[in-house]
């Protein structure tokens, strides 16, 4: 085995988006640097990277300057053009972890469940649709409602629209507005989302979470799941053959349904940090963004093993309009034993943009997932958006 030494490499990331902010504030104490490119100047991951080149996620010139500066790319949002990264590693030699045709994959969701689904991976029936009836013989035979989903480009529930009747379907494909797939609907008894590590030569999965969505929005993560064992296996072996489809080593967060009668169907995938896994940052011994870290650089994986319950509650920016940001009363955070505030940087507020988030851990034992909830609700409540 190679001896690793730090000051060690640097690690060159496509994204300077909150992920890259925290990818970097976990790179940081094992002397490996970053360097990020966003279009953004002095985007939230500015301040904890060593630089950052200022531009475009399909800029060519862009990513070879980050090759050029970096021992290994990575990104942290699908926006990065994987033809471009894959043109740019075979020029320069830098590795991209995961590797770009990963990226393709989970680019185009038709595509993405096509291949898992050949690769036995459980999926919700789904198919291509190109208009209007399309939407309705997909009605017909899966029943009502469905899912209609953008193939590309949505995120955050965004481009994620239900069909509840035939009448909807070509407004549902509207609203759409490109290529589209439908699935069917899936009565889930939670939603559950496993980030799952590849790395050189193992594999590693974290506790399984409980997301809770509201608007289709991720609110809150609730980790451990209330789940049976039986299900939570199974989540796991599931994210473990996920993995083998996947090319490339990196942090992949995978999003799942569990059914009324307790089996597993993926939703999707993101082959980065996940929002879901931010709880691991306080919840477990190595959180998401160190292990992806190891991970692109070959590194070993650390132990993912739960430290004590955990919630994490996103800070969404209740605000009406665009304005600058700014977050108040945060006092109840700060006094609170076992919780944590993590603030992104970024400069303005909209509706419901992603602000921060705040993780609660279990003081005691005796405390139930439940109770934590309940108690990082009430800390989420608290805080306000001032202009």
């Amino acid at each position: 085995m190679t001896t690793l030494r730090t000051p060690g490499p640097t690690i060159g990331v496509v994204g300077g988006g909150q992920l890259g902010r925290m990818l970097a504030e976990a790179a940081a104490p094992l002397g490996v640097e970053v360097v990020v490119l966003d279009p953004t100047p002095d985007c939230p991951a500015a301040p904890f990277a060593r630089d950052q080149i200022v531009a475009g996620f399909d800029d060519e010139a862009g990513i070879r300057e980050l090759a050029a500066r970096a021992d290994v790319l990575t990104f942290e949002i699908e926006l990065a053009d994987q033809d471009v990264m894959e043109r740019v590693s075979e020029d320069t030699g830098t590795p991209v972890h995961p590797d770009p045709s990963t990226l393709e994959t989970i680019h185009d969701k038709l595509v993405q469940k096509r291949e898992l689904e050949a690769a036995g991976v459980p999926v919700p029936p789904f198919r291509e649709v190109e208009d209007a009836a399309d939407v309705r013989a997909a009605i017909d035979d899966y029943g009502a409602p469905v899912m209609c989903k953008a193939r590309t480009g949505g995120y955050d529930g965004r481009g994620n629209v239900p069909v509840e009747s035939k009448a909807d379907a070509a407004d549902a494909l509207e609203s759409v507005a490109g290529p589209a797939m439908v699935e069917s609907f899936v009565d889930f008894e939670r939603e559950v989302s496993v980030i799952a590590v590849k790395g050189e030569d193992d594999v590693a999965t974290f506790p399984i979470g409980e997301n809770v969505h509201e608007d289709e929005i991720l609110r809150e993560t609730v980790v451990p799941a209330r789940s049976s064992d039986a299900v939570t296996e199974r989540a796991h072996a599931v994210a473990r053959d996920v993995l083998e489809v996947m090319d490339g080593r990196g942090v992949y967060g995978i999003e799942l349904f569990e059914t009324r009668e307790g089996e597993i169907l993926l939703n999707e995938i993101a082959p980065r940090p996940h929002n879901s896994g931010h709880w691991t940052i306080e919840g477990t011994q190595t959180s998401q963004f160190e292990q992806h870290a190891r991970a692109v650089l070959g590194w070993p994986l650390g132990s993912t093993e739960l430290r004590s319950p955990t919630v994490m509650a996103n800070l969404l920016a209740d605000v009406d309009a665009e304005q600058s940001a700014q977050l108040g009363d945060i006092d109840e955070i700060l006094e609170t034993p076992g919780a944590a505030l993590h603030w992104y940087g970024k400069r303005q507020a909209r509706p419901l943009r992603k602000m921060g988030h705040v993780t609660l851990s279990a003081a005691e034992e005796s405390e139930s997932v439940d109770e934590l909830l309940e108690r990082a609700r009430e800390l989420e409540d608290a805080v306000t958006f001032r202009p």
